[in-house]
């Protein structure tokens, strides 16, 4: 009997330990797991836009159809001033570019929500955005400039002498902008070459786009050659944007000064016809 009961004693015991050993391999694991994705949660939440970017291996580049900064010609490839840069930037940081056409006028929402990762596209540095991105350098001079029918070219211009026509503009651009503190009557469109579409159909008088693109766009030779660029409406500078708080916009002065010094910025840009307009950097 006694014998019985110590075997009985004895085989609970091992059940016993069994059980701990088994509960603490449970918390050790549980521990490890936990532990892993603390240390995953650490890595995308530590604040760094470059991490974050070079962790996913893609810059998600934020554009509009807009030569000749951004645009395709009988590829799908994007290519232009930006396009180009862009490419050489990502290739710097050891990820690849990915270029995501969005509307202009969501482009801090497109941001914030992470759908692209920097708006680089001929932007202008306005008040607005330069209080809701974190902004580079400025990298090209610009103005805005009106788009009118060359037969009506002596006719407007001036911007006064364009008060009473009514003009197509990209919505949320610096384009419109002028054009709605001045009072001008004006139509917002997607981008600033369905603007263009606007005049040449006659379904607008005059637009409002960028003079770069103003300058690849309209007049002999282009795709535009009853169209032309009269007046200018301001001067404004360009510059690329990333989420507030970014350390990308620091990254990207940094690409900027070395390219400029080095001299493959001036080449890229002479490529695309905007070499007058670079910013020293």
């Amino acid at each position: 009997m006694k014998k019985k009961i110590l075997a009985m004693v004895l085989s609970l015991a091992m059940c016993c330990s069994m059980t701990a050993c088994g509960s603490a391999n449970k918390d050790t694991a549980t521990s490890d797991g936990a532990s892993s994705d603390k240390k995953a949660a650490s890595k995308n939440d530590n604040g760094s836009d470059l991490a974050y970017i070079q962790d996913k291996g893609t810059l998600i580049v934020g554009i509009t159809d807009f030569e000749p900064m951004d645009y395709q010609k009988g590829s799908d490839e994007w290519i232009g001033f930006d396009a180009d840069m862009a490419n050489a930037f990502a290739k710097s940081l050891g990820v690849k570019a990915e270029f995501v056409e969005i509307d202009w006028d969501n482009k801090v929402l497109e941001l914030d929500a992470k759908s692209i990762d920097c708006v680089w596209n001929g932007m202008t540095l306005t008040d607005e955005v330069t209080s809701s991105m974190a902004c580079t350098n400025a990298y090209c001079n610009n103005a805005q400039v009106a788009i009118v029918k060359a037969a009506d070219k002596d006719k407007y211009s001036t911007v006064e002498s364009m008060k009473d026509l009514n003009f197509a503009v990209e919505a949320g651009s610096a384009g419109e902008k002028e054009l709605s503190k001045l009072g001008y009557n004006y139509t917002s469109v997607k981008a600033q070459a369905d603007a263009l579409m606007e005049v040449s159909a006659g379904t607008s008088d005059a637009a409002v786009i960028d003079s770069l693109m103003a300058a690849a766009m309209v007049g002999e030779g282009t795709g535009y050659e009853k169209l032309t660029y009269t007046a200018s409406f301001n001067s404004e500078e360009y510059g690329v944007g990333f989420r507030k708080g970014s350390d990308m916009a620091d990254k990207l002065n940094d690409f900027f000064a070395e390219s400029y010094k080095d001299g493959s910025m001036k080449k890229t840009a002479e490529k695309y016809g905007v070499q007058a307009a670079l910013i020293e950097q």
